[in-house]
């Protein structure tokens, strides 16, 4: 096809009913990028569906943005540098119904998206791509990636969030413009592909997937992914959109440990069996225990002020924690653990005077004086925490009228 052509057919199809935006990043992609850009004109003309190829370009200097143009693309510019930040952009400037997104570099075929759209047309919101479920051609995906990677990072999606999709980070994708938008995506990295799926999961959009076919790409280049780096950056952010298992689980976990030797090293002095418990136990357990407590009171800051930012995409399960964080529950919790942490302290204190503040036994004091630290040291940080957690909800609540002009129900 000649170039006033595909650019005359570019212009038809541009018009207030577009349905498909085919949106590709592109940094330093002149290589491949005239052949991504000729497979979806083709498939659109094909297809006889009304759509536009948009390149978000991260500022190539390699004639990228010249090359997309000529080939009939509408090109936007994203000063921002990162995977996310082109996406972000270009599916602000997407014209279309729906978008497919997928890179550059010819991995994806361009010209073969009937099923995505066939999906989007039933009433999917999110369509994914599952290459494991379609075909990864020899030496498209590094054996790290096949084999440990992604399968780890997609297991711990689907177990945190429990969502449906079996390949977290395809990078072929399609999705209905404004659920997506609804999301408010922020993530300017690579982590931006987790970012999509885990938001959708959380607010229960409809989600599907097709088998998609991964070939090698025609890059001259390493490509823009650090196996290391973005794998953490992938994985660290899975962890921050879900307390309980960043911060619930494991806190607690630790303060059962903790609670159970201390009632162990209480009611067996003298060990139990040929497991010696002394006080060096129980100053071990008490610490397990206020440290996996606190933990548990992270949870719930994080979810609180997820909550109070008005980001929709708080778990179900973890409901709990704002029903703690807000109510009475907390403060009157910490308040009696307060007074038995006092208790303990001063039943001991008393003891020592009754004999006229004379020599203690170091032990036996030490196991009254440690739960009682122990309980003293938890009731303070739930009092403290309740006042926090009212504070931080105080001051989003005085900002919220100026930033959005009305009260939300939420």
């Amino acid at each position: 096809m000649s170039e006033n052509k595909v650019q005359v057919e570019a212009l038809r199809k541009t018009g207030p009913d577009i349905e498909l935006t085919i949106l590709m990043p592109c940094l330093n992609e002149a290589r491949t990028l005239p052949a991504c850009i000729a497979k979806a004109h083709g498939f659109l003309n094909s297809s006889g569906i009304r759509g536009e190829v948009l390149v978000a370009d991260n500022g190539s200097s390699d004639g990228s943005q010249t090359l997309a143009a000529a080939c009939g693309a509408r090109v936007v510019s994203v000063p921002v540098r990162g995977y996310g930040a082109a996406l972000i952009a270009g599916i602000a400037a997407a014209k279309g119904r729906y978008v497919v997104m997928g890179d550059a570099d010819e991995s994806y075929d361009f010209g073969a998206l009937e099923s995505f759209v066939a999906e989007l047309r039933l009433g999917s919101q999110l369509v994914m791509g599952n290459r494991f479920r379609g075909a990864i051609l020899p030496g498209a995906m590094p054996p790290l990636h096949r084999y440990l990677g992604n399968p780890v990072l997609s297991f711990v999606g689907r177990l945190f969030f429990k969502s449906p999709i079996g390949d977290f980070h395809c990078g072929l994708r399609g999705f209905e413009r404004q659920a997506i938008l609804q999301l408010g995506l922020c993530c300017e990295g690579m982590e931006f592909a987790s970012e999509m799926v885990v938001k959708a999961s959380l607010s229960h959009l409809r989600i599907a997937e097709v088998p998609t076919t991964l070939s090698p790409d025609g890059r001259d280049r390493p490509p823009h992914l650090r196996t290391w780096r973005d794998g953490w950056r992938h994985l660290r952010f899975l962890l921050l959109f879900t307390p309980r298992w960043l911060f619930l689980y494991p806190g607690a976990a630790l303060a059962l440990l903790g609670l159970a030797q201390l009632v162990l090293a209480h009611f067996h002095a003298d060990g139990w069996g040929r497991w010696p418990v002394g006080i060096h136990t129980q100053l071990l357990a008490s610490a397990g225990m206020v440290l996996g407590y606190q933990t548990m009171l992270f949870a719930m800051g994080a979810v609180l002020a997820r909550h109070c930012a008005h980001l929709n995409t708080i778990h179900p399960r973890d409901r709990w924690a704002l029903y703690v964080a807000s109510g009475s529950l907390l403060p009157a919790g910490g308040g009696i653990a307060t007074l038995a942490g006092l208790a303990l302290c001063a039943s001991l204190t008393w003891q020592w005077g009754s004999s006229g503040f004379g020599a203690l036994d170091p032990e036996a004091a030490m196991r009254q004086i440690i739960p009682g630290v122990a309980l003293l040291l938890m009731g303070t940080q739930s009092v403290l925490a309740s006042i926090f957690f009212a504070a931080l909800r105080s001051a989003f609540d005085s900002r919220r009228p100026a930033a959005t002009g009305q009260t939300s129900g939420s």
